[in-house]
């Protein structure tokens, strides 16, 4: 088997990943990404086509984090002269009183405000006059951000993956699977099926399946695992267009609560518009029982949605799919970005990203992920991410 010496090795090559390695290049580390599967693939995090980019969080560390994130979007999309973003904006809007996995509308406002970011409030009648839904209760309020957009997933993944390809010192191996890390010294030794590697620093990026590596250095992440179903709904009125777009309110009947959507775009399924849930029926207990097929219960909920509150639509779903995410179990922790706990040798060398749903801030997380490998710390404050050893759990 081969043995080759690196900076960084990069375990991991969804879009975060690749972005780490795409900074890491521009700073001319020796880097070599693995990637247990074959890059821009669908069994992850980083499946699909589309996510949603959006500044409303119920956090001012998270608005702040999203604005950060925006100029290093604005540079990906100028280096490469490729656009990534359609800025058509992000509508939330529901029940004030909910509080779910994507925050809530009312401290979301209070998290705007203290930013100054602007926004627009909205009653239900003004929502469906302006946004095409329809049969809101009179209850419901809504926010506007401008910013918002439809990313072009899958394109953003292809280009970051294109960029380290013309990285001299940037080196990609897929269907390559971490068997084993040993410490050596100072030193790292990663075997895979393909070879032996060598590094002083590991950035550690494999999105729901954290686990299974940080399991080879003796801890692990308390995290569950949603197989999120996913579906497009054809368009009747050529005309119609919406927004990006999640709307909270609690369960109608025993029809599901949470649901999320995107606008038609030319460069995913034209004529249809992606709506999806933003729950799942049963949590999964390992990412290896992830499905490429979606909960149909989950789909039908969905229709029934599109059905009662979207104008201009076909209420059959069609192009089905699932994204595999991991969230953190950890009270008030969506994101989690930190060094290994203090008890693993060398863990001031082994960084770690893990949970949440992350895509919007790809390209910002890239320049985090790199500067913390190989400076030991970043510019962007990440105390709100970090762990503390007591969340980490020992083998």
């Amino acid at each position: 088997m081969k043995t080759e010496n690196y900076d960084v090795i990069v375990i991991g090559g969804g879009a975060i990943g690749l972005a780490t390695a795409y900074h890491l290049g521009k700073r001319k580390a020796k880097t070599l990404v693995l990637e247990q599967f074959t890059f821009v693939n669908q069994l992850g995090s980083s499946a699909g086509v589309s996510r949603q980019f959006r500044i409303p969080y119920p956090d001012e560390y998270m608005v702040q984090m999203a604005l950060d994130a925006q100029p290093y979007w604005d540079e990906l999309e100028k280096e490469t002269g490729t656009s990534l973003l359609d800025k058509v904006g992000t509508l939330w809007f529901g029940d004030p009183a909910v509080h779910s996995t994507e925050g809530n509308i009312a401290q979301a406002e209070q998290a705007l405000k203290a930013l100054n970011v602007p926004y627009t409030t909205l009653t239900a009648k003004e929502i469906e006059e302006q946004y095409h839904f329809k049969n809101l209760p009179e209850t419901y309020t809504g926010l506007f951000q401008a910013d918002g957009a439809s990313i072009n997933f899958k394109l953003t993944i292809e280009t970051l993956l294109n960029l380290c390809r013309k990285e001299e010192t940037v080196h990609l191996e897929e269907n390559s699977p971490v068997l084993e890390i040993k410490q050596m010294g100072k030193l790292f030794e990663i075997t895979t099926p393909n070879g032996i590697y060598i590094s002083e620093k590991l950035a550690i990026i494999p999105g729901p399946y954290i686990n299974s590596v940080i399991n080879l250095l003796d801890f692990k992440i308390e995290a569950t695992y949603w197989n999120m179903s996913s579906a497009y709904f054809k368009k009747t009125d050529p005309n119609i267009q919406y927004p990006t777009w999640f709307v909270f309110q609690n369960a109608e009947g025993e029809n599901g609560n949470q649901f999320y959507g995107f606008p038609s775009v030319d460069w995913d399924h034209p004529e249809y518009i992606r709506v999806a849930p933003d729950f799942v029926i049963d949590p999964l207990e390992e990412p290896s029982d992830r499905t490429l097929i979606p909960n149909p219960q989950e789909l039908g909920y969905t229709s029934d949605w599109v059905q009662n509150h979207m104008t201009g639509l076909a209420t059959e779903p069609e192009y089905t799919s699932t994204c595999l995410i991991a969230l953190s179990k950890i009270p008030n922790k969506e994101l989690l970005i930190d060094f290994a706990p203090s008890y693993v040798p060398n863990h001031k060398n082994i960084v770690v990203y893990a949970t949440g749903w992350a895509a919007k801030f790809t390209p910002f997380l890239g320049k985090i992920m790199s500067d913390l490998t190989l400076d030991g710390h970043t510019d962007f404050d990440i105390s709100p991410f970090q762990l503390g050893r007591k969340y980490f759990k020992s083998l």
